[in-house]
């Protein structure tokens, strides 16, 4: 019996023994395989409730930042080239590793896959080349803390979460401040005022608010439920749920991960969806707007008001959007599309108004555009479905970027954006006349998958171009499973359909070769002759 030798705590398997039969894409998407995979010392790593200072020694971090015209970004430190993550496809996968997101024996220096030309991060996307493109990769965040799972952007203000179950805050692509929970790496965070909420893995959400006074100091008030609401709930026998076998949970708790936030601002809602297939209603205080056109928050209980028995797997995507409903995606195909509507009794509740999709392949992201009333869903299969309210949510056709399945998604003015396992963003366009969809172009740089977007809006004197005429563009920030957040200046007026060709592939940065079209109203997979044309 012959044992392969793995480093860094992977457990050494027999190679002669190894298993012929993969995971189930559904078990891939349920449980993080980096997570599953590492040392159980890691799992166990003890944190402190002080918060954490820029100045901190104990993890560095390194901004890269391109030039607004540059033609090249910032190239990572070995260390971070060395973490990159390797795709299912790769010649030099062996079948003990089991997941393509377990490179640490891709740290040897011998090993065929340091030596491949398709580690090194591309240039900036977009090259300077008279044209006018308004697309740039502007500048890159690495911090070794493992994989990054959640953005949420405001203003001059990211935040980023990732495994190591901080939350990082960044100011103009320096680090501005942070704070960390003693459990659960951070899935999920939703800004509301001065308040930032944030899902863990733990069956937790977690209540931080920004001091007044220091607007870089962030302390913990809560947690979701609140010890009052669990208290008065435990009383009630009927408040409880068997979740298995002489196991019963208060309904008002996830017992599972919670994957995905979701904020209905206008209405003080918050939504949760988790891997114990429920989908929580959070009343968290909504706002009020004065005669002096001030906001303030009205103030909460931070009650949970409602539990759904939402679906028949996971819960791995919620939205809110127009007419106030709320979407849910789950890995058993499914998505669903609630409405709050009054009850016989005067109370309040959300009844299941459709079903849009009913697939094999699992539902792993959402995103609503409230400017032209579309849903978008990504899947594991790789598709963008999306429908259209102004159209009684009709389908309105499936987006074809992707080779592996689209993880995040997020929606800006006109413009959608894709991150997927692949590595790759694309950006799509929706056309006024007539709802088409133009892909205008591939964003690739990051050497993992692509696992979390956040999109805000350039301020106006950035977005000034030479000839002092103001043009819309955003910043997109990219959280990928390699450890980095890159961050991306995209303009919606971007050409379409233009190709570089290089005969290296360390310099086939730009491409907007979506499957070879432009707009698609079928989602059926890649013909023969798609696929030819890539």
């Amino acid at each position: 019996m012959r044992y392969e030798n793995i480093r860094d705590g992977a457990m050494a398997l027999p190679t002669d023994h190894l298993p012929n039969r993969r995971l189930k894409l559904g078990a891939l998407l349920k449980y993080d395989l980096p997570t599953v995979l590492r040392s159980d010392n890691d799992d166990e790593t003890n944190h402190n409730n002080k918060n954490i200072t820029s100045s901190s020694p104990t993890n560095s971090s390194s901004v890269t930042s391109t030039p607004r015209n540059s033609n090249s970004s910032g190239t990572p430190s070995s260390d971070h080239a060395s973490s990159s993550p390797r795709t299912t496809g790769s010649p030099y996968a062996g079948g003990q590793l089991f997941s393509p997101w377990n490179v640490n024996s891709a740290h040897h220096p011998l090993s065929p896959y340091m030596k491949s030309p398709w580690i090194i991060p591309s240039p900036a996307l977009f090259p300077n080349d008279g044209t006018g493109s308004g697309d740039s990769l502007i500048g890159s965040i690495v911090r070794q803390e493992g994989h990054v799972y959640s953005l949420a952007a405001s203003g001059d203000l990211l935040y980023t979460g990732s495994e190591s179950k901080n939350i990082r805050v960044w100011k103009n692509r320096k680090e501005f401040a942070g704070f960390k929970s003693n459990s659960g790496l951070v899935k999920a965070i939703i800004l509301h005022g001065d308040k930032i909420f944030t899902g863990h893995q733990d069956g937790k959400i977690r209540v931080w608010k920004v001091s007044s006074r220091s607007p870089g100091a962030y302390r913990r008030i809560g947690s979701l439920p609140t010890l009052k609401d669990s208290l008065k709930s435990s009383v009630n026998p009927k408040n409880y749920v068997e979740v298995r076998r002489r196991k019963n949970v208060l309904k008002i708790k996830h017992y599972d991960a919670v994957s995905c936030l979701a904020l209905n601002a206008d209405l003080g809602l918050l939504y949760s969806g988790s891997w114990d297939k429920t989908l929580k209603v959070w009343r968290i205080g909504n706002y009020n707007h004065d005669n002096n056109n001030n906001t303030t928050i009205n103030s909460s209980d931070y009650k949970c008001v409602e539990s759904i028995n939402a679906h028949d797997d996971a819960i791995n995507a919620v939205a809110t959007g127009f007419d106030s409903l709320v979407f849910t995606g789950s890995a058993d195909g499914t998505v669903k599309v609630w409405k709050r509507e009054l009850e016989g009794r005067g109370s309040v509740k959300h009844f299941l108004v459709q079903t849009l999709l009913n697939q094999d392949s699992a539902v792993t992201a959402l995103a609503v555009s409230d400017e032209s009333a579309v849903v978008y869903c990504g899947s594991s299969d790789g598709l963008v479905n999306f429908w259209e309210g102004e159209k009684q949510l009709s389908h309105g056709g499936a987006l074809r970027g992707h080779k592996l399945a689209v993880l995040c998604l997020a929606t800006a003015g006109s413009l959608v954006f894709s991150g997927s396992a692949d590595k790759t963003i694309c950006v799509w366009r929706r056309e006024l006349s007539g709802g088409d969809h133009v892909c205008l172009s591939v964003l690739t740089g990051h050497s993992g998958p692509v696992k979390c977007l956040a999109v805000e809006e350039e301020e106006e004197d950035d977005a000034r171009d030479a000839g002092g005429e103001s043009d819309q563009r955003w910043i997109l920030y990219s959280g990928s499973l390699d450890r980095s957040v890159k961050i991306w200046r995209v303009d919606d007026h971007a050409p379409e359909w233009r190709e570089y060709h290089h005969h290296s592939p360390r310099n086939s940065y730009y491409s907007n070769n979506c499957y070879g079209g432009y707009d698609y109203h079928s989602p059926s997979p890649p013909t023969p002759a798609d696929k030819k044309r890539q």
